[in-house]
């Protein structure tokens, strides 16, 4: 028994470690293919795995999935196609046998049946057509036979039809079915059709005859009804009147409908033009004012330059020309090639001279002999014409007889008018000549009309021309702005010019800009450097520092033109030191300024509070200063540190509150004290005006009060007294009260908290010893950190095994195929040899045949 068992299990042991599905496999009795996985020290109550392996059946099973998975990925690698098994339910296991092929069945048959009736129509319907059955037009019952009587469809008798298509069948019918007439005989078929054609030709007749009563009685009708509708026509307005008297009024909704119903329709338009078709069309106006203006101040008429057309007969051949000159030219060949020489005969240009001189009189002969010959038949008309037209030729000689002095009237005021078209200036020189002597509306004109004859779109070097104009025009600003008074309106207009331009080129223009800042500030430079302090900038300066915020944006975190502006400015406040009243005027100018280029952005100025401080310092007597610190230009005590301070009160008493003009910023002539003191008081008004305006501003600050509490000390103590103008007073309490009534937006500094630290205690920790070894003393998290790192690195580490078992596996295949090829090729290189050698033989034997022979 124990042999048959050993015998039994011998025999099954070689499927077992490869199809143990089931259950666990069982080991090999081969000892070299069983590994003993031994442990250094046993421990009671743990659970050993893998003490003994089977490495040659793991490595089987191995091989084997990468043969089903990896081996199959390789050899449809290069193949696009797939086969994919659509059979319903194959693998599903839970439905049996049956009940697959039920439904698949079931699946067949609905295919089947959407396929049949795919176009099939509801038979349980009957289709109609006006009313007719389709079923019924289908039989072709109403056929029209013939097309000769429109009226009557062209439709046949049956006795004709059937006589002349029917064979004749028909006439012998009816010879055969009259019993009564037996001993007559019978007719020919000559005479039948005769007789058909006789009743055809009657029934016609008789339909003719119809027709015309229809038509006798249809007019009889069409008489009657005018009749009776002329007589209720009489009787149509009692009945319109009452039932306009009856019927109920519009509502509103009625009315708006009806609006809406007649209101006129949108018309189409024509397209909008584009810039260049526009600029043509005024340069184009722009010459024709410039030739109008230029004909009228040479004295010539409207229609004096243009040629009268000569009167030419119908009957005028007009073979009476004279060549000019004799163009013909001379040709002679050289070497072959056509040559074309450009000169003439001495007589032939001769000859035209003569033509030239006499061709005058030789059209006046022609026109006379034309005039007798061809209008001699048409004296007495052209007479009667002449008597008829003789007062119109004498109103149209009228003008032409005007008195020369009328005429020089005439060219001196279209010389004095201004031209309509200009040349681009190339200098700056050139520019002045054109406006100077002019009034403000003749210089924009000018400038205007400039731009328009030099549109970028009409030429190619009309925008360096436009570039250079803006250049122009700016130094021309500053001209303006240098010269005694200042023409400040005419700055104030052309600044919209320059406007235009910037829009235009704005690269140049800002080049333009920061070419004029960087002169001013390394003048301001070299002053410093010099004297040690600088003074206030000229007009011209400031109004350039006012464009480029005019021109530019300003609210920029960062522009090319605009930053360097600030810098300017602030550069103005911090360095220039106020001497006079004209150096307050400047730096109250620069503040407004920087008020405009900051009013957007809302960026923080220190050196604009301070130096306003500083104008409400000059205005206040010097006193030890309790709250507030100058900062330079500014100093406490000394000559100019009373600069504003206006003792007089009849002055103080007279003055009123206007805008400071720039005027004084310029002014050279000497004031009178008078003056003096109501410009101090304009600008001590200007300065509460910006401290103001600065309040609302940074009032969303959060250290705003700290900054303005300088200026809120300064109004508090010394400009809240009686002693300056109702209207200081009353503009320096609402100056207080927009820095009072912003709040304080900022928290005071605390100490941050913190959670106390707790006393030293001398209670042991306890921890909890999880697992002897290198995690001893963790925590939960740690080891769940170290838990994961180490599953990772396992996962990590037998991922890479892998893929280097199915490299090795795929480096096997590979071989296995290049062995496979190598041997066929080797086979057939082998196959080639015999048969080669084969026919060798053959060839020698047959050689040898042959020499035996």
């Amino acid at each position: 028994m124990g042999k048959a068992r050993a015998t039994a299990a011998r025999a099954k042991a070689p499927g077992a470690p490869a199809g143990a599905r089931g259950g666990r496999a069982r080991p090999n009795p081969n000892p070299f293919e069983v590994k003993v996985n031994r442990q250094k020290f046993q421990v009671l109550g743990r659970k050993t795995r893998h003490d003994v392996g089977l490495p040659g059946v793991s490595r089987a099973r191995a091989i084997q999935k990468r043969t089903q998975t990896l081996l199959k990925e390789y050899k449809e690698r290069d193949k696009s196609n797939v086969f994919l098994d659509k059979r319903l339910g194959e693998y599903n296991s839970n439905i049996s046998a049956e009940e697959k092929m039920m439904r698949r069945f079931a699946l067949e048959q609905q295919r089947q049946h959407e396929k049949r009736n795919i176009y099939n129509l509801n038979e349980d319907e009957e289709l109609t057509h006006y009313g007719q059955s389709l079923a019924d037009i289908e039989k072709l019952n109403d056929i029209v036979d013939s097309d000769s009587d429109i009226e009557e469809r062209g439709t046949l008798s049956a006795e004709l039809t059937a006589a002349h298509f029917g064979g004749g069948g028909l006439l012998h019918k009816k010879t055969s079915s009259q019993p009564g007439q037996e001993g007559e005989r019978p007719r020919s078929r000559k005479e039948l059709i005769e007789e058909l054609i006789s009743k055809s030709k009657q029934e016609k007749r008789e339909r003719q005859a119809q027709r015309e009563d229809a038509l006798e009685l249809t007019e009889k009708l069409d008489r009657d009804w005018r009749e009776i509708h002329g007589l209720l026509a009489r009787k149509a307005p009692q009945s319109q009147d009452r039932d306009r008297t009856q019927q109920p009024q519009p509502d509103a909704y009625d009315r708006a409908v009806r609006e809406l119903a007649f209101e006129m329709k949108a018309q189409p338009s024509d397209r909008v033009k584009t810039e260049r078709e526009l600029a043509e069309e005024e340069r184009e106006r722009l010459q024709r004012l410039e030739a109008d203006r230029v004909r009228r101040m040479l004295g010539k008429e409207e229609g004096e330059d243009k040629k009268k057309p000569t009167h030419m007969s119908a009957d005028d051949l007009n073979d009476g020309f004279v060549l000019d000159k004799d163009d013909r030219r001379l040709l002679s060949y050289e070497d072959g090639k056509m040559n074309v020489q450009d000169q003439q005969s001495g007589e032939a240009s001769a000859a035209g001279s003569s033509e030239d001189e006499g061709e005058g009189e030789g059209e006046e002969d022609a026109e006379d002999s034309s005039g007798s010959d061809s209008h001699s038949d048409l004296d007495c008309e052209v007479d009667s014409e002449e008597e008829s037209a003789g007062p119109e030729r004498e109103q149209r000689r009228a003008p032409r007889e005007r008195p020369t002095g009328g005429r020089q009237e005439a060219q001196e005021a279209a010389g004095a008018e201004l031209p309509y078209t200009f040349a681009a200036p190339e200098s700056s020189e050139e520019l002045k000549s054109l406006l100077s002597g002019k009034s403000m509306e003749e210089q924009l004109l000018v400038v205007e009309r400039i731009q328009k004859c030099h549109h970028p779109s009409l030429a190619v070097g009309n925008k360096a021309k436009l570039e250079k104009l803006f250049g122009f025009l700016l130094e021309y600003v500053g001209d303006l702005a240098t010269d005694e008074p200042p023409d400040l309106r005419v700055i104030d207009k052309l600044v919209v010019q320059l406007y235009n331009l910037c829009q235009m080129f704005p690269d140049s223009a800002s080049e333009a800009v920061r070419f004029v800042l960087r002169d001013a500030m390394h003048e301001m430079e070299d002053k410093i450097e010099a004297k040690g302090r600088a003074s206030f900038p000229g007009l011209d300066v400031l109004l350039y520092l006012k464009i480029a915020g005019l021109l530019f944006p300003a609210s920029d975190f960062r522009h090319p033109v605009v930053t360097p502006a600030l810098v300017c400015l602030s550069q103005l406040l911090t360095k220039c030191p106020v001497l006079s009243l004209r150096d307050a005027v400047k730096g109250l100018f620069v503040c407004c300024v920087f008020l405009d280029y900051v009013s957007l952005s809302q960026r923080f100025i220190p050196e604009l509070i301070n130096f306003l401080l500083g104008i409400l310092y000059m205005a206040t007597p010097n006193t030890q200063s309790q709250g507030y610190t100058l900062v330079h230009p500014f100093r406490p005590l000394g000559k100019n540190s009373e600069l504003l301070l206006v003792s007089d009160e009849e002055d103080a008493a007279t003055w009123q509150r206007k805008s400071l003009s720039l005027h004084w910023a310029s002014a050279q002539r000497a004031q009178t004290e008078t003056e003096a003191n109501h410009t101090r008081l304009s600008c001590l008004a200007v300065c509460l005006a910006l401290v103001k305006r600065c309040a609302l501003m940074y009032g969303t600050l959060p250290a705003f009060h700290d900054i303005m509490r300088p200026l809120r000390t300064l109004l508090t103590l010394h400009l809240a007294d009686s002693s300056h103008p109702h209207e200081l007073q009353e503009l320096c309490r609402s100056t207080l009260g927009a820095m009072e009534t912003q709040d304080r937006r900022y928290r005071p500094l605390v100490s941050e908290k913190s959670k106390p630290v707790p006393l030293k205690l001398f209670t042991p920790r306890l921890v909890k010893v999880l697992e002897f070894g290198r995690k001893q003393g963790s925590s939960k998290e740690e080891q769940e950190r170290k838990r994961l790192v180490h599953k990772h690195r396992r996962e990590f580490k037998g991922a890479v095994r892998e893929i280097r078992k199915d490299n090795q596996f795929l480096a096997r295949m590979q071989l296995s195929e290049i062995r496979e090829r190598d041997a066929e090729r080797k086979r057939k290189v082998k196959q080639l040899f015999n048969s080669l050698a084969e026919q060798e033989g053959e060839w020698k034997a047959l050689k040898r045949k042959k020499f035996k022979k």
